[in-house]
């Protein structure tokens, strides 16, 4: 019942809000987001394999696929995220103004759906279909409201995602046709790993693998996001950061790596130099950047290579760390990305190098984002520290790999080139002395000091206190691990 109200709400929700007025639809969708929140919260107080936190029902019958949702400690923590960044976005941005709102709002509604859809998909062939669900919307919010070079940008977005897309479609019908029961059920593909050899995962493992690191994104396949995120609209960039790129881990973590565990295993390494590579990368792509969209874009990809490194140590401790990542990360960046909007707003640049002296003029934005830097360099006391902490004793510790110390040592390298970046970042746009264009700066307004007042509590918080995400997310990386580790 949970996960079906989890999809319908948003989704019909979305669907009404195209016939409202333009006025109306903004207050719409607040409520309807606010509405799907309260059902994730009350799918959270379930105890695990609750008759409400599931669904099989008849689809496509056909095709042996059904309409299948399951709400396990891994769904639970991505349908909370979801559930609390749509809210948090229409808030932090209520005063944003957009040419035929109600289209707007009613695809950020189907988005939201299509998200959710997909962290709760049991069924492969669902799965798919809530993929696109929730990249479809994304492709028209990108083209149609945005920056000048939108058309472009979104065009690149599109291109990558259908190869994606059209790759992960080959592999799961290829595997769905070696099942026993030659079905899309999640069960059965898990099955179907003895029955397909190492060969054919290694060639399965590569179509499925680029199209999830396509969304992460994931270096090389990282191009799209900078462009992507500097056109969008905040709302939209907000979304993408936050949320849409967990589609892509969650795909590692869900589909790819129980299911194809011989492949997983003989790449692993191979993945995570990539991983690692584009850590590195990323890092330094960020400690030059001047504008402030792109310096969050790049500081994004080198958080993901950490997580995806921590998948294939396949550990315990890190596949837990992974999973509350999931949620900490997606918390951080939106509270990162709803200051660089304010910032842009009232200066109209987000140029570094024409800022500075913020501190006095705006003491409460400035004490935010030394709180959510904090978090992204995974300071001690920050809700990061506790994801990252554990990830990289997962890799430290992991039986899989001959490099694990190697893969620390880098990925501890680009903690510190983040702290470079963020810090000097804070400096230069906060303090030092104000120019013209700062010199009349105004604090931020109450809605503002409210939703980023709400991150920064929740950062700390989780911080000081990580038991309930540890407690939530233990039993699904248990049953995630017993699932992927295979050693031929």
């Amino acid at each position: 019942m949970i996960p079906v109200l989890l999809i319908a709400i948003p989704l019909l929700a979305g669907l009404i809000g195209f016939g409202l007025k333009d006025t109306a639809a903004r207050g719409w969708s607040l409520f309807a987001s606010l509405i799907t929140l309260v059902v994730s919260l009350a799918g959270l107080a379930l105890p695990e394999g609750s008759k409400l936190l599931a669904v099989n029902m008849e689809w496509l019958s056909g095709l042996n696929s059904r309409f299948a949702l399951s709400m396990d400690g891994l769904a639970q923590i991505l349908c909370l995220l979801t559930a609390l960044s749509f809210p948090v976005i229409f808030i932090a941005t209520w005063g944003e103004q957009y040419k035929k709102a109600r289209n707007f709002f009613g695809l950020m509604l189907l988005s939201e759906a299509g998200l959710i859809g997909v962290f709760l998909a049991s069924d492969a062939l669902l799965f798919y279909f809530f993929w696109e669900l929730a990249l479809v919307p994304f492709y028209f919010l990108a083209s149609q409201w945005g920056g000048e070079k939108r058309i472009a940008a979104t065009f690149k977005f599109f291109v990558y995602t259908f190869l994606g897309s059209l790759m992960m479609l080959v592999a799961i019908i290829y595997i769905s046709q070696h099942t026993r029961d030659h079905s899309f059920s999640i069960a059965s593909f898990y099955g179907a790993r003895g029955m397909i050899s190492g060969g054919e995962q290694t060639w399965l493992f590569w179509l499925m693998f680029v199209a999830f690191a396509i969304k992460m994104p994931m270096f090389p396949f990282h191009t799209w996001q900078p462009d992507t995120y500097e056109q969008a609209t905040p709302a939209v960039t907000m979304v993408l950061s936050g949320v849409m790129v967990k589609m892509g881990l969650y795909g590692v973590l869900r589909w790819l790596a129980p299911v194809l565990s011989i492949g997983t295993y003989m790449w692993g390494d191979t993945v995570s130099a990539l991983c690692i590579t584009g850590m590195i990368y990323a890092s330094l792509v960020a400690i030059r950047q001047d504008d402030l969209k792109r310096l969050v874009a790049y500081s994004s990809i080198a958080h993901v290579g950490l997580m995806c490194v921590a998948i294939f140590a396949t550990t315990d401790i890190g596949m837990q760390g992974v999973i509350i990542q999931l949620f900490n990360h997606g918390v951080n960046i939106i509270g990162l990305w709803i200051v660089v909007y304010l910032i842009e707003k009232q200066f109209h640049t987000r140029k570094i190098s024409e800022l500075g002296g913020l501190a006095q003029k705006a003491p409460v934005l400035t004490t935010m984002l030394v709180i959510l830097a904090f978090a992204n360099i995974a300071l001690p006391l920050t809700n990061s520290f506790i994801g990252e902490f554990l990830m990289f004793s997962g890799i430290y510790s992991s039986k899989v790999t001959q490099y694990n110390v190697v893969f620390v040592v880098a990925a501890a390298t680009t903690i510190f080139l983040a702290a470079v970046y963020m810090l000097n970042m804070v400096q230069r746009v906060f303090y030092g002395p104000a120019n013209a264009l700062t010199e009349k700066a105004l604090d931020i307004r109450w809605n503002e000091k409210f939703i980023l007042g709400l991150i920064v509590v929740l950062v700390v918080w989780v911080g000081v206190y990580p038991e309930p995400l540890m407690h939530l997310t233990r039993s699904a990386a248990e049953s995630l691990l017993s699932k992927m580790y295979f050693k031929p």
